[in-house]
């Protein structure tokens, strides 16, 4: 018999089950589902999961740090603001949304999930807060490596980023149209871009805040 390590063991079933999860949905997913995908016993998935409550925490948690990583991949931030908004929503979106509308599907019924079955639906709010927060954080970098500012704070418009995105998400599923898709995708960014209004940071004001740094020292 071939040991396994415990982590490894893990993200193998974790992978099998969002498999399971993005083809039949929350409701009709089993452990022994699960288990048959993962081509392992049940007796082991029930070992590292002892419940299939346990086993949708830790999908939600690895889908949160997978989507998460595919936000930040491959973005430019010394190309501003605007540059990192549109080429880092459109490669989220061709990579995890385009083709893969069972994963985005699956992730709703998780985050419904968690808000029925959680006092204060903490996974679905960690979910919201660490997409946002990418967001915010790499449009933040970008303005900074651009020597940009933004008319509006960055936790705003990594929000309202997201809310754009979100909304898109759910009327391409229940309408799969790519064309429409992409067009409307456009357009909310060309919105983003507007309200963001990110513009050069006056030399004057780079040089005064520079003199009074040193000052400082």
């Amino acid at each position: 018999m071939v040991y396994v390590r415990a982590s490894e063991r893990e993200e193998q079933i974790v992978t099998a089950a969002i498999k399971v999860l993005s083809e039949v949905g929350v409701p009709a997913t089993t452990l022994r589902a699960v288990a048959g995908e993962a081509g392992i016993p049940l007796g082991t998935l029930h070992y590292v999961f002892p419940t299939k409550d346990q086993l949708l925490r830790s999908v939600i948690t690895t889908l949160i740090r997978d989507i998460s990583d595919a936000l930040r991949a491959e973005l430019e931030l010394d190309k501003g603001v605007e540059h990192a908004l549109r080429h880092g929503i459109t490669s989220f979106w061709k990579k995890l949304v385009d083709n893969q509308v069972g994963l985005q599907i699956m992730q709703y019924e998780l985050m419904a999930y968690s808000l029925r079955s959680e006092a204060e639906g903490s996974l679905a709010q960690l979910q919201y807060e660490r997409y946002s927060s990418v967001v915010t954080e790499f449009c933040e970098q970008a303005a900074q490596a651009a020597g940009e500012r933004c008319a509006v704070g960055f936790d705003t418009l990594g929000r309202l980023a997201l809310a754009q995105i979100d909304g898109l998400i759910l009327q391409y599923a229940s309408k799969p149209d790519p064309g429409r898709a992409q067009r409307d995708l456009n357009q909310a960014l060309d919105m983003l871009v507007l309200f963001a209004d990110p513009q050069p940071v006056a030399r004057s004001t780079a040089r005064r805040g520079s003199r009074a740094l040193t000052d400082a020292d």
